[in-house]
């Protein structure tokens, strides 16, 4: 899952980007409207943070124009305000929730997951592609009821091929989608990650389920789509 925060208080943005990451979230940050509202129309993101009070250009103004382009992103609201006129203003500019400052990291991660189960793709606690099963609430795997051990990296990708079982993502589509803007561009990262899931999600088992499609990308199936 990638997460785009937007919050200039940096004590509050490396707070939430270090909780957010060990809980194997993808996280890119910015630090103004401006560089925030770039960042929301290039990437794909799962969910975005939005602090309300930002420079350059307003928390407000970067909530309408997101919804303009974008009407299934969930949007988080962060605002030091807490009237009720500013919480109807708040969900009348396009937001699915809002945290009033000062939070507890603990309430944060419970909206964001219940934002992420109920956003425009598959948000199910629990994604299956044969027998292998993926329980988003633990974070646990199994294949065959045997439970499998992943790297975060390696849970993150698995969780997006599964999300998208059926479909052949590009090497490109899971960089953007699994790895954050720090990625430093090793090339043949998405091949390594996959041989890893290989070894530990289809190797000993008579159906494989990753799938390779040369020239394009990976995909996750349990061979039952045309």
């Amino acid at each position: 899952m990638r997460i785009l925060l937007i919050e200039d208080e940096s004590k509050v943005s490396d707070f939430v980007a270090r909780g957010l990451s060990d809980e194997r979230y993808a996280v890119d940050t910015a630090r103004d409207g401006k560089s925030g509202l770039e960042f929301s129309t290039t990437y794909q993101y799962d969910l975005i943070i939005l602090d309300l009070m930002l420079p350059k250009i307003s928390g407000a103004d970067v909530l309408r124009q997101i919804r303009r382009k974008n009407t299934t992103v969930p949007v988080l609201v962060l605002t030091a305000r807490d009237s009720i006129q500013d919480k109807v203003g708040i969900f009348e500019a396009g937001a699915d929730d809002y945290l009033t400052k000062p939070f507890a990291f603990a309430e944060l991660l419970v909206r964001v997951k219940a934002l992420l189960r109920r956003g425009p793709v598959n948000r199910a606690s629990t994604i299956r592609v044969d027998d292998l099963e993926l329980d988003r609430l633990s974070q646990q795997v199994k294949r065959a009821a045997k439970r499998v051990e992943l790297t975060s990296k390696e849970y993150s990708l698995l969780e997006y091929l599964m999300c998208n079982a059926g479909r052949v993502l590009s090497r490109t589509m899971i960089i953007e989608h699994v790895w954050d803007q720090s990625f430093d561009g090793i090339t043949n990262i998405v091949d390594v990650y996959v041989r890893h899931l290989r070894t530990k999600i289809d190797e000993g088992h008579e159906r494989k389920l990753i799938r390779t499609v040369r020239g394009v990308g990976y995909s996750i199936s349990d061979g039952s789509e045309t």
